[in-house]
């Protein structure tokens, strides 16, 4: 078969599945109420935020330059490191362009072929292709499971193991069982990496901090810089010893352009603004259990709320309804799911005023009861 076959057989069953995805450029001035982006604390139009990217702009320029190592490593990275660290009570950080990469590098950085990796059967993509990529034995538990975490540790003793979670996971919305997770790790000498995601800004310094599990020196965490913070960009959270391993071998941070100045001065505004606006995070929580009661779904434990569906065409059906309302909702449906059913996902942010939360909600309750 030529590859011009294959490519049209595999968007034909895209299409006949109802899964193709489309990209929909919006404009600045877009007047949508816009409920299907990661933007939780609404800081990427912040005043604040605006000013310390452009100004950063100006003042070094559209990049860093080069990658960390040669001397794409400026001062602002620093700046935004140790405010990282100092926010969610770790030894120490290390930023990278994109939250994916960051999630890839601790990942290789500490597991090879000898190592063990057990992974949450609902983590999220960049750390199922982190462990894919590092050739590790894999071990994959049901979800929120700690026994099956136990279990899993027990029949490899001895191995150096990673155990993946994520804090708030962002499908289900659902937060991990962190003491427990931390509890068998300790138990059985592995380290725990929880992506926290969705739950840093929207739970202040993360739940790994709420839950007193900062500063360890086996729980390690990642973060991104593009959801609550607004900006663009991932970190690594945790001893320095390990940050060391990340600069000397996480080949995505060794091979790959400093993050942008802009887009570092923009994250480290939001943080600040976060650190002193815990506002925000109330309003997140206010509205999306309101919302999550309207619609007769569970509150999940991030900013999020996943309304299931019928079915795909179901779920696209009803986000295209909402848009002509001028209401954007996201939409997660197979393989982006990992239990099948296909969702609407509605972003209860900070971000909106009252009166667009009130029509966009409004709609949504409509909508979704004529669906289902």
């Amino acid at each position: 078969m030529s590859w011009e076959s294959w490519l049209a057989d595999a968007a034909a069953g895209r299409e006949e599945a109802g899964l193709t995805r489309r990209l929909r450029p919006r404009g600045p001035d877009d007047s949508v109420v816009d409920l299907a982006g990661n933007d939780y604390m609404g800081l990427s139009g912040h005043p604040d935020v605006r000013r310390a990217a452009a100004d950063a702009a100006l003042l070094w320029g559209g990049g860093a330059g080069a990658s960390r190592l040669v001397t794409g490593t400026l001062t602002l990275h620093d700046e935004l490191e140790a405010e990282l660290a100092d926010w969610l009570g770790q030894p120490g950080a290390l930023t990278f362009s994109t939250g994916y990469h960051a999630n890839l590098s601790i990942v290789g950085a500490l597991a090879d072929r000898s190592a063990h990796i057990v992974s949450d059967a609902h983590i999220h993509a960049s750390l199922i292709d982190a462990g894919r990529l590092s050739r590790a034995q894999l071990t994959v538990v049901p979800h929120n499971d700690v026994a099956a975490v136990q279990a899993a540790l027990a029949a490899r003793p001895g191995v150096r193991t990673l155990v993946l979670a994520e804090s708030v996971y962002s499908v289900l919305g659902d937060e991990a069982p962190l003491l427990g997770l931390a509890e068998v790790c300790a138990a059985y000498g592995a380290l725990l990496v929880v992506d926290e995601a969705h739950g840093v800004g929207v739970h202040g310094p993360g739940l790994v901090a709420r839950h007193g599990l900062a500063g360890r020196a086996d729980v390690l965490v990642t973060a991104t810089l593009s959801k609550s913070l607004g900006s663009q960009g991932g970190a690594v959270l945790g001893p320095r010893a390990v940050l060391d391993q990340l600069v000397n071998t996480a080949r995505p941070f060794i091979f790959d352009t400093g993050l942008a100045p802009a887009a570092a001065a923009a994250a480290l505004a939001a943080a600040r603004v976060a650190r002193s606006r815990p506002d925000l995070a109330d309003t997140i929580r206010t509205r999306v259990t309101g919302l999550a009661r309207t619609l007769g779904v569970p509150a999940p434990a991030g900013a999020v709320l996943s309304v299931p569906m019928p079915s795909p065409d179901a779920a696209i059906a009803a986000q295209a309804d909402l848009l002509a309302e001028g209401v954007r909702v996201g939409c997660f449906r197979p393989p982006s799911v990992p239990d099948g059913v296909s969702r609407l996902r509605v972003t209860a942010g900070a971000g909106v005023t009252e009166e667009e939360w009130e029509r966009a909600t409004k709609a949504i309750d409509t909508i979704v009861g004529e669906v289902r």
